[in-house]
């Protein structure tokens, strides 16, 4: 899977002479970036975005957090303009993970996008389990996180990585379960469900939206009453 490693293998540098030449080899591949940007034509605007989403993850591997926010930024803006909300949503996760004062509201809004609009459903639940691990234990707004994450890979993936995505979310589902409500059986689990709606759509999407509020605070950076004008309508 592309953005979510199910069953992770433990990886990394063993001592720190690999750790050296680990950085190095990052570094080298900014340089390069770096060059490739420089190359590009001003209209080439998609490439340079692609290239921004690079560096900025490259950034974060080195630690290199402000860096990171700041080509993210770029990235952000340049996909917005193209309306490739996809790549807006790569960009507002790297926003995230470079722990800035605004990577919050940047979480926010890339889960807006990601829930919005039909993207790859396997970076919407990467988005949405960021405000699992955001929330407290005995927040409802985690629960509901699950909840349109379970939602949205049900929906949205198909082939394989719908059976690989659902036993993920359910996963999530489970665990927000045992921190909430110390559930641990399949009864309860359902009585849980059912006690937070979070078998209705309309009532988890509408708190979820309530939540994004609370963590964005205002601060869209889209317009988003003129996206929802250009979705379509069903009758």
């Amino acid at each position: 899977m592309k953005y979510l490693n199910i069953n992770p293998s433990i990886q990394g540098a063993e001592d720190a002479e690999d750790i050296q030449i680990a950085s190095e080899l990052l570094e080298q591949k900014l340089v390069d970036i770096d060059s490739q940007l420089a190359q590009l034509s001003e209209t080439d605007t998609l490439k340079r975005a692609e290239l921004l989403l690079d560096y900025g993850s490259t950034s974060l591997e080195l630690k290199k957090e402000f860096q990171a926010w700041q080509v993210g930024q770029q990235a952000f803006q340049l996909f917005a303009a193209a309306e490739n909300w996809e790549g807006a949503v790569q960009a507002c996760n790297i926003m995230y993970g470079a722990e800035q004062p605004d990577s919050l509201v940047a979480l926010g809004n890339g889960v807006w996008l990601a829930v919005t609009f039909p993207i790859d459903p396997e970076l919407s639940v990467v988005m949405l389990e960021h405000i699992v691990d955001e929330t407290p234990n005995d927040s409802d707004g985690g629960a509901v996180a699950a909840a349109a994450a379970h939602y949205l890979a049900d929906l949205r993936a198909e082939r394989e990585v719908h059976e690989n995505l659902l036993f993920f979310t359910n996963q999530l589902m489970a665990k927000v379960a045992r921190r909430h409500s110390n559930i641990e059986n399949q009864t309860d689990f359902q009585a849980w469900v059912k006690k937070l709606e979070l078998d209705s759509p309309n009532d988890f999407l509408g708190r979820l939206a309530q939540v994004l509020n609370v963590m964005v605070q205002d601060d869209w950076w889209v317009d988003r009453d003129a996206l929802r004008a250009k979705l379509p309508t069903t009758d």
